[in-house]
């Protein structure tokens, strides 16, 4: 008996199949839109505020407290100080990258890494090194120079890891038709940094607009300090509102500035063409001279909180180190990290997974509020949630859900950054495999795309919660009664001009931003193809 066997057709089950699967991810987890809406809404809380509070103000009340001396003060030490330190930033991080990425200077990767690491170093502990090491620096001249030490590696970060992606063919074909190496560099480089230069400059100019502890250890006037002198003296006084009106209008003035030097030129090749590594320009007789920059940058960025740091904690004897203390700060400083980073990202993953999931103008609208949202100083984000606590909810005002809802608020865009990354590399044909053999949407989302993404959501946990750890003017007018974290700790004492006393919450902090700042340094040179 011959046995005939009939090829298995899928055609004949495919019908109902394909029903069931369309059933599924036609509209998956229709639930994720309104928590997203819900969320940038609560993240556009600080803009209406400011909008609301101004009209509650009254518009001649406003404008009397608006278009008054102090005001036109705070704008110039603003504009001078955005001024002056963005372009010393540009010049030297494009000096740093091209010495460590392009050039044979001795110790490249030494040099690298050390153009990255002031980032461990909190601003405001980088003001107290200076501060403590020469009492007489203050004013605009000691506010862009601490600024520049502390904020260059947001310009070197980039511009270096986009040094390290050009193509080498173009500089080449550039040298072929003549052209000296410096007018190669103008033409030819510089053009295909104006996303990183533009993208480093913004971040560091919002960080000057959002900066407190720096600016007012060496008692230099800003929107940041006047808000926070205000709040402090008068509570919700209209002042302090309208100030904070101010820094917001300047903060979204930078970002349409940013916007409008970035254009819409496109620097992509068209294929992938061959990887090839530059062939390092030799320095010869230049490079002594050369090696200063980086040296003189390390030196002043590094040395200096380094010996400053060094010389209270040996002045200091073991008497500074108060255990009781210090690990009580500790631990609600963890605390608060490890609950605010989980709250933050959990919060980013709607919008992530819409972004890439579901794209579309209601994703975009959505997304570029919780990035604009993200670009305000914490001390109206602060300044928002305690107006609306008293007004409204009394109950929650000082508590640690308000606290956590600012850094949320604060810190989502590193989540989101992070979260999207990863979503993306994971492929929608798992979630849909995963939806076609019986999963809910729910299910395949957590058994496929977050265990997918967990690497990349560990990471933006990770600088949430260094974020927070070094977080100074938002915990300080939100923190329950009795908090005391390390930055708070640190800040109480070097007020009180108790710098032994300060020096161990400030090295517990820097080491505690050492894996923020490896972390930053790997996921440039591995976005970088290194």
């Amino acid at each position: 008996m011959s046995i005939v066997r009939t090829p298995l057709r899928s055609e004949s089950f495919r019908p109902l199949v394909k029903r069931d699967f369309l059933r599924r991810t036609r509209n998956p987890m229709p639930w994720m839109v309104p928590i997203a809406v819900i969320i940038a809404l609560l993240t556009l809380l600080p803009l209406g505020f400011v909008v609301w509070i101004t009209v509650q103000t009254g518009w001649n009340t406003a404008i009397a407290l608006i278009f008054r001396p102090r005001i036109g003060e705070l704008l110039l030490n603003t504009v001078l100080l955005v001024a002056i330190t963005v372009p010393l930033c540009v010049l030297l991080a494009i000096a740093l990258a091209w010495l460590t990425e392009r050039s044979d200077i001795p110790g490249a990767r030494i040099w690298a890494w050390l153009s990255v690491a002031p980032l461990a170093v909190p601003a405001f502990v980088q003001s107290y090194a200076w501060v403590s090491l020469i009492p007489s620096l203050h004013g605009l001249f000691g506010g862009v120079l601490v600024s520049v030490l502390a904020y260059l590696p947001f310009l070197y970060l980039p511009v270096s890891a986009t040094l390290r992606r050009l193509d080498p063919g173009l500089e080449e074909a550039a040298a072929s038709l003549g052209q000296p190496p410096w007018q190669v560099f103008w033409h030819v480089v510089l053009p295909q940094l104006r996303l990183a230069l533009c993208g480093g400059s913004l971040l560091i100019a919002l960080h000057l607009l959002a900066e407190y502890g720096l600016f007012a250890m060496i008692r230099f006037d800003t929107f940041t300090t006047a808000i926070f002198d205000q709040f402090q003296s008068t509570y919700s006084g209209a002042a302090a509102h309208m100030l904070a009106g101010v820094l917001v209008m300047c903060c979204l003035a930078l970002l349409a500035i940013e916007a409008a030097f970035r254009g819409g030129a496109r620097y992509a090749r068209i294929g992938s063409g061959a990887a090839r590594a530059h062939s390092p320009k030799r320095l010869g007789p230049m490079t002594l001279p050369c090696l200063l920059v980086p040296l003189l940058t390390t030196s002043l960025a590094l040395g200096v909180p380094f010996v400053t740091l060094t010389g209270w904690l040996i002045a200091g004897g073991a008497d500074i180190w108060q255990v009781t203390e210090i690990g009580r700060a500790l631990g609600q400083t963890l605390l608060l990290a490890v609950a605010g980073a989980i709250l933050t990202t959990f919060a980013a993953i709607p919008m992530a997974w819409l972004s890439i999931r579901r794209p579309g103008r209601l994703q975009r609208v959505l997304e570029a509020s919780n990035y604009i949202v993200g670009a305000l100083p914490g001390v109206v984000i602060a300044l928002a949630l305690a107006t609306v606590t008293v007004r409204v909810a009394l109950t929650l005002y000082q508590t640690a859900a308000t606290l956590l809802v600012a850094y949320a608020l604060m810190f989502v865009p590193r989540a989101l950054v992070s979260l999207r990354a990863s979503i993306a590399q994971a492929p929608l044909e798992l979630e849909q495999a995963a939806a076609s053999l019986g999963r809910s949407p729910i299910q395949a989302l957590w058994a496929v795309t977050i265990r997918l993404a967990a690497p990349g959501a560990t990471a933006g946990t990770a600088l949430v919660a260094l974020g927070i750890v070094n977080e100074l003017t938002a915990t300080q007018m939100l923190a329950p009664t009795g908090t005391r974290t390390l930055a708070m700790a640190f800040w109480s004492l070097s007020g009180e001009i108790d710098y032994a006393g300060a020096a161990p919450y400030a090295v517990i902090m820097v080491l505690f931003s050492l894996p923020l700042t490896w972390l930053l340094y790997t996921q440039s040179k591995r976005w970088a193809g290194r």
